[in-house]
């Protein structure tokens, strides 16, 4: 049994909607392109290229995850570049490990694939 107090209902709601927004295919692919490229990150050309998404589209994938802390965007003279939310990945990762595995290693989990998009 747990000694900590439960995280706020806040706090668990918005785990939920990153977890929501990563949910979706796009927006996974896009995040995980962001990942690799820590920590500069890319413009919104680059993503483009790389995912073959519409601009329309992909502003609306960007939005969803800037909208629910997962990306971070920057304004550099015409360009728009996201990155990664380190911090707030972070926070979500230790909710799962802290809060729903206990702080302990899942057990049994395979190691994670090494595939880079």
């Amino acid at each position: 049994m747990r000694s900590e107090p439960d995280p706020p209902t806040e706090a668990v709601a918005r785990y939920a909607r990153m977890l929501a927004a990563l949910g979706a295919e796009p927006r996974l692919r896009i995040f995980r392109l962001l990942v690799a490229a820590h920590p500069g990150g890319l413009v919104v050309a680059q993503i483009m290229a790389e995912t073959g998404l519409a601009a329309s589209t992909l502003s609306h994938h960007l939005d969803k995850l800037k909208h629910d802390g997962l990306v971070t965007v920057e304004r550099q003279g015409t360009y728009l570049r996201y990155r990664d939310n380190r911090p707030a990945v972070r926070e979500l990762l230790h909710f799962f490990y802290a809060e729903c595995y206990g702080g302990d290693a899942i057990a049994g989990a395979a190691e994670p694939a090494t595939h880079r998009p």
